[in-house]
C-alpha cells in the first residue's frame, strides 16, 4: 500500500503540494533544519494538539488559524521549541507566519507554524528568516524528504508514507512527513505529523475525521509517558484531485476516513519503533476489557512501565512486572481471569505463571517486533498501545540532549 517510490514523494505526492527543507543554521549540528510545504491553492485545514498547559508559542498560533478552517502553507523548524519564551516567543511565531506569507503571496492567517527541539530558548530569528526565503525558492514535488529531515531531532530517520484510493471515480491522493522520538505519550499530540491530501472535503468532516482517528493511532503511542510542549497534528486538504466534494459520512467519506485511518496508523507504528534508544517495538494488545477506555488504560499502564520495557530490553521474560502494570492501572480485572501472552506463548494465567516452552519463548523476547497479549475476561471491548523497550541509549541520548 505504501510504495517506496510513493514515500519519496511523501506531503508531495498529493496533486497541488510541494515541499521544502533546508539548513538555516538553527541546529548545533548543521543538519536541515527549517521545512516549508505548500499548496498551490487554498485547503481545509484541521488540527490536533497538545494537552500540556505549558503549550508553546507555535501552538498557540497554529490554533488560531486550524479554527479558520483554511490554510496554504506549513512551516516547520527543528532545534528550537520555541517553547516557554513568553510575549517574544509569541511574536516570533507570528513573524514566521507574515515571513511565509509575503515569500508565498498569501496571508499570514494561511500558514500554520511548528517548531520543535530545546524548550526556553527564543528562535533566533536572522536565522529562520533566511531559512523560510530559502525554503520557498526550492518548493518542488521532489522535497519531501528534505522537508522531512528538516524536522526531526533525535530521530533515526524521517518517518514518511504515501499512498492513494478511488473516490467518486478519482485518484485521491494522501502525504505525510512526521518527527517522533522522544518526549512521546497521547493526549494529543505526540509529535509533529503533517499530512497532505488532494481530496475534495468539507473542513468540519476532515476535522471530525481526523479527531477521530487521533484517538486509537497517535493516542495509542508511548515512547516514555513524557508529553510534549509543542506537538500537533495537521492535515491540509487542498481538492486538487476534483472529485465530488464529500459533505457527509457517506461512501465516499468512509473510503476518505479509512486511508487517512491506514495513514496515522502506519506513522504511529514507525513513531513507537524508533523511540530513543529503542531496540524493540512493543505492540500491547488488550482484549477482555468493559470499555476502550479501560482497554487503553491498562495498554497504557504496562507500556509506560519502565519495569516491563526494561525487561524486554534485556530480553527477560518476566511476566510478574506485566501483570503487576495491569494491577495497579485502576482498571476493573480479576488476577483469576486475566491471561498474558508473549507473542502467541501464554506466560500467566489463573494467578501462577503458565506452563510454557522456555526455548521458544527466549526466541519470542529476542525479535524485534514483540506482541504483549493481555485477555481481561471482563468484556468485550479492546485497544492496542504502541510502544518500545527502554534501553541505556535511552538514558545517554537524554543526557546529553541538544539537539
Amino acid at each position: 500500500m505504501f510504495s517506496e517510490q510513493h514515500k519519496l514523494a511523501g506531503v508531495a505526492h498529493p496533486l497541488g503540494f510541494t515541499a521544502a527543507g533546508v539548513r538555516a543554521g538553527i541546529k548545533k549540528s548543521g543538519n536541515l533544519d527549517v521545512a516549508v510545504i505548500y499548496s498551490d491553492r487554498p485547503a481545509a485545514v484541521a488540527g490536533v494538539f497538545t494537552k500540556n498547559q505549558v503549550a508553546a508559542a507555535p501552538i498557540r498560533v497554529s490554533k488560531v488559524i486550524v479554527g479558520t478552517g483554511n490554510a496554504r502553507a506549513i512551516v516547520a523548524n527543528a532545534g528550537c521549541a520555541n517553547a516557554c519564551t513568553g510575549e517574544q516567543g509569541l511574536r516570533d511565531a507570528e513573524k514566521m507566519c507574515e515571513i511565509a506569507a509575503h515569500e508565498l503571496n498569501c496571508h499570514d492567517n494561511e500558514v500554520i507554524v511548528a517548531s520543535t527541539g530545546v524548550i526556553g530558548v527564543h528562535l533566533p530569528m536572522d536565522k529562520m528568516e533566511s531559512g523560510i526565503k530559502a525554503a520557498v525558492k526550492e518548493l518542488s514535488r521532489d522535497g519531501s524528504v528534505n522537508a522531512g529531515n528538516a524536522i526531526i531531532t533525535t530521530d533515526t530517520y524521517s518517518k514518511t508514507c504515501a499512498t492513494e484510493v478511488e473516490i467518486g471515480g478519482k485518484e485521491v491522493r494522501f502525504g505525510v512527513i512526521a518527527k517522533g522520538s522522544g518526549m512521546i505519550r497521547p493526549d494529543m499530540a505526540t509529535m509533529l505529523c503533517f499530512i497532505t491530501t488532494d481530496a475534495s472535503i468539507d473542513q468540519k468532516l476532515l476535522q471530525t475525521a481526523l479527531s477521530e482517528i487521533n484517538e486509537v493511532t497517535f493516542n495509542m503511542i508511548s515512547v516514555d509517558g513524557d508529553m510534549s510542549t509543542n506537538d500537533m497534528v495537521v492535515v491540509l486538504a487542498n481538492g486538487a484531485a476534483d472529485n465530488k466534494k464529500i459533505v457527509d459520512k457517506g461512501e465516499d467519506y468512509q473510503k476518505f476516513y479509512d486511508t487517512l485511518k491506514s495513514v496515522c496508523t502506519e506513522l504511529s507504528k514507525r513513531i513507537a519503533a524508533d523511540g530513543e534508544g529503542a531496540s524493540k517495538f512493543l505492540t500491547v494488545h488488550v482484549h477482555g476489557a468493559e470499555s476502550f477506555v479501560d482497554a487503553k488504560r491498562v495498554g497504557m499502564s504496562v507500556a509506560n512501565s519502565p519495569l516491563v520495557k526494561t525487561a524486554f530490553f534485556g530480553e527477560d521474560p518476566n511476566w510478574g512486572r506485566v501483570i503487576c502494570a495491569v494491577g495497579y492501572s485502576g482498571v476493573k480485572m480479576s488476577p483469576e481471569k486475566t491471561i498474558v501472552k508473549f507473542g502467541d506463548i501464554p506466560v500467566y494465567a489463573h494467578s501462577v505463571g503458565a506452563e510454557y516452552d522456555a526455548d521458544a519463548l527466549k526466541k519470542v523476547m529476542a525479535a524485534h517486533d514483540i506482541v504483549i497479549d493481555i485477555d481481561l475476561g471482563e468484556g468485550d471491548s479492546e485497544a492496542t498501545v504502541w510502544t518500545c523497550d527502554l534501553s541505556y541509549e535511552y538514558v545517554k541520548i537524554n543526557g546529553e540532549y541538544h539537539t
